[in-house]
């Protein structure tokens, strides 16, 4: 799958926005790159490396065509609203990179978990983590081609998400489907932060 970027230009920062910063997460393969490059409004910073026979045994994906993997980080803006900006930042799938991911955690008001239900099993260690990091997610299921579509109900029993967990579906590729994950994740956010009181 091939992100695209908006053909428009990216807003200008006026620098009176409340910027925010949400993590990506998900298993090797799970399209977090991919949603990034969709969605983001600026030309996204990626490090993805190509996957060589030396890290055959260590980066192991049954993927047919995944020949890259990031190393490092994705990072990518996009402007929710003229007063809300979120920076999203990529983290690496793999167990190696898990330290990158946890400093990437820092400051991240949550965590967007993309889910490929081809592989479910892989994205049990990367929930865990974010579960003890004490982050709230939303989970995503990245709809790929071929890919059981378990309901939201089935996905929450057989992952034992709380009740109020959002478990929406999203196509990595399409930037509208990318925006409505991450509105679903703020929406979330919204309802664990209460308003100040006047």
């Amino acid at each position: 799958m091939k992100g695209c970027t908006s053909s428009e230009p990216a807003p200008v920062l006026r620098g009176t926005e409340l910027t925010r910063k949400i993590l990506v997460a998900g298993a090797l393969g799970a399209g977090k790159t991919t949603l990034i490059g969709s969605v983001s409004q600026i030309k996204p910073v990626t490090t993805e490396e190509t996957m060589t026979s030396v890290g055959a045994d260590v980066d192991r994906t049954e993927l047919p065509g995944k020949t890259k993997t990031t190393v490092a980080m994705d990072f990518g803006r996009l402007h929710l609203n003229d007063n809300l900006v979120l920076y999203l930042f990529g983290a690496p799938g793999q167990p190696r990179f898990f330290p990158i991911l946890k400093d990437l955690a820092h400051g991240a008001l949550g965590v967007l978990l993309l889910v490929d239900t081809r592989r479910l099993g892989d994205t049990y260690p990367i929930l865990e983590l974010i579960e003890d990091l004490a982050l709230p997610y939303a989970v995503v299921v990245n709809r790929f081609d071929g890919a059981p579509e378990p309901t939201a109900d089935r996905l929450r029993a057989v992952m034992r998400l709380e009740a109020t967990t959002p478990v929406v579906a999203c196509d990595a590729r399409v930037r509208s489907s990318c925006r409505d994950a991450l509105v679903a994740l703020v929406k979330h956010l919204l309802t664990l932060t209460p308003e100040p009181s006047r």
